[in-house]
This record gives structure tokens, sequence and C-alpha cells, in this order.
């Protein structure tokens, strides 16, 4: 996750969509005040090596916290910060509402049967012993989705700007590049490409009930951006 006050934009960082390539190559374009969240070791070696600025800034300021903020630092003796996969509820929160209101907001998003299958074979390369029916009828899925949509949206609304699709990446890159006045275009390292193998069609992969099973979970954010199975 992303706050750039130098170029006054939000980046909502969902799963498996090339997240943290599109944080990485943000990062080049940050300033001392910005928000940057950390990534695995492995990909801040990735962003340390290309020079780019590193996480920075997570720690929530005492100015920032609500009355619940502060209990929950005095019982838990922790700081409010942000992290990863934040939504846009807390982002929201945190950053007040004139820099969300004033500030442009993007994430991006993927065909759910395409990356439920991505997610699959991550998941398997951890260990994960699930067939991919299993995979489908396990609690991931749901992770999966709060992660997705119910990350970029609040009470049921599309909270960002703009809801880029993976599949037009370059596309889409070139827009924000233009969008944000980047003194740059954006170029996507390479990270997390270790896990699948198997670059056969997501469509391979599925049974009938197991892509309605997916259609079902998935269904609103299928009907926003009109993908297909």
């Amino acid at each position: 996750m992303i706050i750039s006050h130098t170029h006054k934009f939000i980046f909502l960082k969902t799963t498996k969509t090339a997240g943290t390539s599109i944080e990485i190559a943000l990062s080049e374009f940050c300033g001392p005040q910005d928000i940057i969240t950390p990534i695995s070791p492995e990909d801040e070696k990735t962003r340390s090596t290309l020079g780019y600025i590193g996480p920075q800034n997570c720690i929530l300021p005492f100015a920032a916290y609500s009355f619940s903020d502060m209990l929950y630092f005095l019982i838990k003796g922790k700081r409010r910060r942000y992290f990863n996969h934040i939504s846009a509820k807390l982002v929201r929160r945190f950053i007040g509402a004139e820099i969300w209101r004033s500030y442009f907001k993007f994430c991006f998003a993927r065909n759910p049967w395409d990356r439920a299958v991505s997610q699959f074979y991550w998941r398997r390369a951890e260990g994960a012993p699930h067939t991919f029916s299993e995979f489908v009828d396990s609690r991931n899925m749901k992770s999966l989705r709060k992660k997705g949509y119910g990350l970029y949206t609040i009470n049921n609304e599309v909270a960002v700007d703009r809801v880029c699709l993976y599949e037009n990446m370059t596309e889409e890159l070139a827009y924000l590049s233009e969008r944000l006045h980047l003194p740059g275009k954006l170029t996507l390292p390479r990270t997390k490409s270790s896990s699948r193998r198997d670059k056969q069609h997501y469509q391979t992969l599925f049974e009938q009930v197991d892509r309605d099973k997916v259609a079902d979970l998935f269904a609103e954010e299928i009907s926003l951006l009109g993908y297909e199975f």
C-alpha cells in the first residue's frame, strides 16, 4: 500500500494482481514524506537493488488516533499502522476525509476464476495439501474476496477512483503514468514468479461445480467489471 503526498495518489494493494510488482514500480517515484508499507524480505531486496525507497512512515501518528485507537494502544501497547493489504475503509479513517477525497485512489482487479487458480498455486507452493476443488471450498477463497472486492469497497460500494484491470496491464500502467504525472514510465520488476510452473489456461482446472462456486462468491465483482469465465 502506498500513499504518495508527492503525487497525490493512494494505491490499495489487492492479492494476486501483480500488486507487489506495481508497488515496487510506484516506489521509484515516492518522496520522503510518502507512506510505503513493507513487503516480503525477498521483494524488499528487489526494491533496494533497484534503488527505490522502501518501507517508511507506516506508523499512524498519535494526532490521528481515535478514542478506540488510543484505548487499543493503552491496553495492547501497540501502535496503529498502515499495512500491506489494508482496506479502503481503514485507510480513509487513518488518513482523514480531506486527503482521501482529494487524492486519486486506485487498485487492480483480476478475473476471479484466474485469480483463484493463481492463489491455489501460490498456496500449494507454500505446502498447502489441497486439491483444487478442496481449495475452492476452503476459507482461502473468502480471504481472496476480502483482499479484492472487499478491500476496495466500503459498504459494498466502490471507494476508489479507478479499478484497473490486470488483464490490461500495459494500458493501465501507461494510463497511471500519465494520470499521476509521473516523471517517467511505470516499469514492473519480476517478483514472486516461481510459485507456478504449470502455465495452462485457468479454465482447464475447473469442474462446473467449482466454476459456479467462484461465480457465486465473486458475483458482485464479476457484475461490476464484466468478467466472464
